[in-house]
Parts: C-alpha cells; sequence; structure tokens
C-alpha cells in the first residue's frame, strides 16, 4: 500500500493533540520538588530469626500480609508464593486526620477516623504459615517496621502494647510492636495492634519496595 503525505493542515493538530496528552500524563506524576521525604527504614527478611526454618516462615508471613495489604491476595486461594516472593514496590497515601491501623478490631477513639488496614486475620483461613508456636509468626516484625518509619517520620502513632517479650533483628526494642488477633477477643486485639494517624496538613504516602530480601519503608509528606 502507498502511504500518502498527510497535509500540514491535519498535521498540525495531530502534533498539538499529542503533545498535550504528554502534558496531562506528565502531571499525573508528582515531581520530586513536590515531595518532601520524612522517613526512610528498612530490613533484611534474610535475618528474621537465626534458624532458617523458621525464618523462611518469618519472611512469608511478612510477604503474604504485604500482599493483603496491596490487594494482590484477597483470600487464601489467590496465593501464588512464587509471585509473592518477587520484587515489587507499592505505596497508599493516608489523608490529613486518618487513621491506619494493623488490623480491623481498633480502639473506640480510632473508629471514626480509620480508613485503612492490612486486610488480614494472620490465620490459617488466610494462608499465613505457622513455625510450630504462632500462626502469622512475622507480622510483628512488619508492625514493627511500620511503627519505627511512621515514628521518625513525626507522624502520631499508638502502639498499646509493646514487643519486649522477644527481640525483632535489625529494629531498637522501643519500636517492637504486638500484633495478635483471635476470634471473640475484641479488646483483646484491639490493644495489641498499630495506630498510625496522619497529623499532618498534607497527604502522606507509605512506600514499600522489595527486592533482594531487603523491605524498604518510605514515608513521603506531599506538598500541595
Amino acid at each position: 500500500m502507498i502511504q500518502l503525505p498527510l497535509p500540514m493542515n491535519i498535521i498540525g493538530p495531530i502534533l498539538f493533540f499529542i503533545a498535550t496528552q504528554i502534558s496531562v500524563f506528565a502531571m499525573d506524576k508528582i515531581p520530586a520538588d513536590k515531595m518532601n521525604s520524612l522517613s526512610a527504614q528498612s530490613i533484611s527478611l534474610e535475618q528474621r530469626y537465626g534458624d532458617k526454618f523458621v525464618n523462611d516462615v518469618f519472611k512469608d508471613n511478612i510477604l503474604l500480609n504485604l500482599a493483603y495489604l496491596s490487594g494482590k491476595v484477597t483470600k487464601k486461594e489467590d496465593i501464588n508464593w512464587d509471585e509473592i516472593d518477587k520484587p515489587f514496590e507499592y505505596e497508599f497515601t493516608l489523608m490529613p486526620d486518618k487513621t491506619f491501623a494493623y488490623h480491623d478490631d481498633v480502639l473506640d477513639q480510632y473508629k471514626s477516623s480509620l480508613v485503612k488496614t492490612t486486610n488480614a486475620h494472620f490465620n490459617f483461613d488466610d494462608g499465613f504459615k505457622s513455625d510450630g508456636y504462632l500462626m502469622g509468626d512475622g507480622v510483628c516484625h512488619l508492625a514493627s517496621l511500620m511503627y519505627w518509619s511512621a515514628k521518625t517520620a513525626g507522624l502520631e502513632t499508638y502502639a498499646p502494647t509493646n514487643h519486649d517479650f522477644a527481640v525483632i533483628p535489625q529494629i531498637n526494642k522501643e519500636f517492637g510492636v504486638s500484633i495478635y488477633k483471635t476470634p471473640g477477643n475484641y479488646n483483646g486485639n484491639a490493644a495489641q495492634n498499630l495506630y498510625i494517624t496522619n497529623n499532618k496538613k498534607n497527604p502522606i504516602v507509605l512506600k514499600f519496595e522489595y527486592n533482594n530480601s531487603e523491605l524498604k519503608l518510605s514515608i513521603y509528606e506531599e506538598i500541595l
């Protein structure tokens, strides 16, 4: 087929249309100078416990919890461990005066501001693993990373129950968080939760990055 050159009166509007669309797409990405870095903390998922079997259970439960948080997994039947272990990035935004809680049994003072949880219950029905002691072992390490990051970012944070009964490698004991959720124990569950509230005037972005067994959480404030 022979392709004839387009007349200039047609080319002009086409080029203008392309240029405007490029501008629109570029505007969707928040420029670096509109993001203020508040905190960046990381841990190795190969250093969760000295015994490799136990460490792997912790690692899998942490990654599964993040898969529930991101919506990649919504039920046990969705679980594909090969996919869960692949490098990924995930972020969510917390608007001013809104609260993230680690699970959905929350203290009364957070019920009206709660907008997000990890969407998991850390049990067998959700597909979490056990090292022979507790189902879901390892999720406290993820909660502690979030507490550490949010605390150093200057966000309003509350972790009612400290994880002082066991060491969490690479995280100072003051940031250790005990997470627990069992059916029929609402008050006890609410006391073993993590609460992060955006006390800034602008939206806050929590960004998770996982690659080469390193899990990093960065917190940014959008500058409007």
